[in-house]
């Protein structure tokens, strides 16, 4: 894909004060958000916390109840056609049809787009090369893997190439492999120009993709900025404990969190525990905390397979930053349909 020019300096996104009411719920509570053009921006928070309402008003398929909206220079209640020339959805779900071929899908969206025939064909064989999916093109999409599909979908929006992409969930259900293969297509677009905002329950995802990040909670931004000022934010170190006995959490649960400054982070795993350091201990210090959580742990009986201090997460600092882990629900349902 050729690099596209970045179409000035202000910037791809400007939201002021954004609101959105569905009756007496108040579903976004003043969003600040300012997204650069070209760049990959993490917009991370639990389910229901308004990451799909919030790109439902950036893509125009919905009404602000207040605020001010900007995307790529245009305001979204009065040049919403403006901007919807210049953006591409894709949502968690493929939107593809599922009889047809996946070069067929690809030849009907482009003529759908005003793409003249020969056009059309060009850009499903350039696509379906640039995705690696030459080889099913003549396939119906029924038959694809959750990989292939969504690979083809984040394809369907790029038939005419747009400014803004927005990927909702764009890895939701995909095995490692396919997920691996979704990042590189989303770093290909990016180095392209084309600005990406990406909603994710994946942590990894965000870290491995976004340059900045948006942690939304309540309708309301909590933290914004790199991933690794997201994690400082909340502490300079981790220890992670992995106990030999999963009965003996409670207790080990209770010794930590009197023994340590700092915040003990519940697990789904009953035999890991980790804390979250007020201050990264210098070496001395590490040696010393490490002594310390060690002997107040053997002397009540609390067996420990293994201990170590590293960097906080960037699903720590999530979960310190909300009070939730990802993918848990908070209170509203969000669903990204035109």
């Amino acid at each position: 894909m050729p690099k596209k020019s970045s179409g000035g300096d202000d910037p791809a996104i400007e939201a002021r004060g954004l609101i959105k009411v569905y009756g007496e719920s108040r579903a976004l509570d003043g969003i600040d958000l300012t997204i650069r053009r070209g760049q990959v921006f993490g917009f991370l928070g639990p389910n229901g916390a308004g990451k799909t309402t919030t790109i439902r008003i950036l893509a125009t398929l919905t009404r602000p109840s207040g605020g001010m909206v900007r995307v790529l220079g245009h305001d979204v209640m009065t040049e919403a056609d403006a901007i919807r020339a210049r953006v591409a959805v894709t949502g968690q779900f493929a939107s593809l049809d599922e009889d047809l071929t996946g070069y067929e899908n690809l030849l009907i969206l482009g003529r759908l787009q005003g793409l003249s025939r020969a056009a059309s064909r060009q850009r499903a064989d350039d696509l379906l090369a640039a995705f690696d999916l030459t080889d099913a093109a003549g396939r119906p999409v029924g038959g694809y893997s959750g990989g292939m599909r969504r690979r083809l979908d984040i394809g369907a929006s790029l038939i005419v190439t747009p400014d803004l992409l927005f990927l909702d969930e764009p890895t939701t259900g995909l095995d490692p492999r396919s997920r691996n293969q979704v990042w590189e297509l989303v770093r290909r677009v990016a180095a392209a120009g084309t600005t990406v905002l990406l909603t994710t329950q994946y942590l990894e995802e965000a870290d491995q993709l976004a340059e900045q990040i948006a942690v939304i909670d309540n309708g309301r931004i909590v933290a914004e900025g790199t991933s690794a000022q997201l994690k400082s934010r909340v502490g300079s170190g981790t220890l992670h404990i992995r106990l030999l006995d999963g009965e003996q959490h409670p207790q080990a649960l209770q010794i930590l969190a009197g023994a340590l400054e700092g915040t003990v982070q519940p697990a789904t795993d009953p035999l890991a525990l980790s804390v979250l350091l007020a201050t990264r201990p210098d070496a001395t210090d590490t040696g010393r905390l490490v002594g310390h959580v060690m002997n107040q742990l053997a002397e009540a009986g609390v067996g420990i397979a293994d201990l170590s201090l590293g960097q906080p997460s960037l699903d720590e600092a999530f979960l310190a930053l909300t009070g939730h882990r990802a993918g848990q629900v908070t209170t509203e349902h969000e669903d990204l349909k035109a």
